[in-house]
């Protein structure tokens, strides 16, 4: 959907006023945080910019230029100060290098002093999570799991143009299962994609891969009806996969085992084996 008035209109029930998008600053985190911007704007929420490196940073690496990127979206002018985009549009973006410290722990270090309601990271399929993401990630698990994340994975299709900043939701797919309960991720994906996409219909499509369904918690239909449940049978990442190609789905949300949310996605689980090979983004949100 192009930007419009309508798309920016802001929800002040948001959850989310915080945003963490840790960056290599390489050209393949610049899907990522094409991303991580326009989800600022859409909510009014901080943007967190970090680059947690083990050695001195060059001086010629820098942070993707957000003030360049709104301009060219048509949302602020190019000469726009800082303090002038945050009262035209609500969001200030923060720039934090953190040098001659090992990725997780800068991090941890981060989130320590920080409160951030998303993460929005880029991956590299099958050893995206290993390039920077390397140290105990158990500890990220166990101590900031709770936080939901978007994965945008190398040449997977995003829902964000980098060049216009348009955004495109128009289906998503939920899998589903008895544990744990997709709740949450139901009212989560709901909630950002009526933001970014200023309330346009979207397609929501609920897979569970088994011979039954299991019961959709009232609290996730909100005041409209859930469709029903497609069942599946086969390899269970590899069949959430197919269906998104074959819906042409534009997200999946994976609904994570609470506290164990991240640490499942970087070790194998079924939401890391459906990051590496999915279409689009995947959004892993924790349960309740």
């Amino acid at each position: 959907m192009p930007l419009n008035a309508a798309s920016l209109r802001h929800s002040r029930n948001s959850v989310v006023r915080s945003i963490l998008h840790p960056t290599d600053l390489s050209e393949v985190s610049g899907s990522a945080f094409a991303h991580a911007l326009r989800i600022s704007v859409a909510t009014k929420s901080k943007l967190h910019l970090l680059h947690v490196s083990p050695q001195e940073v060059p001086a010629a690496a820098a942070f993707p230029h957000a003030r360049r990127v709104l301009a060219q979206w048509g949302l602020s002018g190019e000469d726009d100060t800082p303090w002038v985009i945050a009262s035209k549009l609500g969001i200030e973006v923060d720039n934090t290098h953190i040098q001659r410290q090992e990725p997780v722990q800068g991090i941890l270090s981060f989130l320590d002093q920080a409160s951030c309601d998303l993460m929005v990271l880029a991956t590299r399929g099958g050893d995206g999570f290993h390039h920077w993401l390397r140290g105990s990630v158990s500890e990220i698990a166990s101590r900031h799991s709770s936080i939901p994340t978007l994965f945008i994975t190398s040449g997977a299709r995003g829902f964000v143009d980098q060049v216009t900043g348009d955004v495109s939701i128009r289906r998503v797919l939920v899998p589903i299962d008895f544990s744990p309960t997709p709740g949450k991720a139901i009212r989560a994906v709901h909630r950002i994609a009526t933001l970014l996409a200023g309330g346009a219909h979207y397609v929501l499509h609920l897979l569970h891969v088994g011979r039954s369904a299991p019961a959709i918690p009232i609290s996730a239909r909100g005041r409209s009806p859930l469709p029903h449940v497609i069942l599946r049978s086969g390899n269970v990442p590899k069949t959430i996969v197919d269906a998104a190609i074959e819906f042409d789905v534009d997200l999946i949300a994976m609904p994570t085992a609470g506290r164990n949310g991240i640490l499942d996605a970087l070790r194998g689980s079924t939401t890391e084996r459906v990051i590496r090979h999915a279409p689009c983004p995947v959004f892993s949100v924790p349960s309740e």
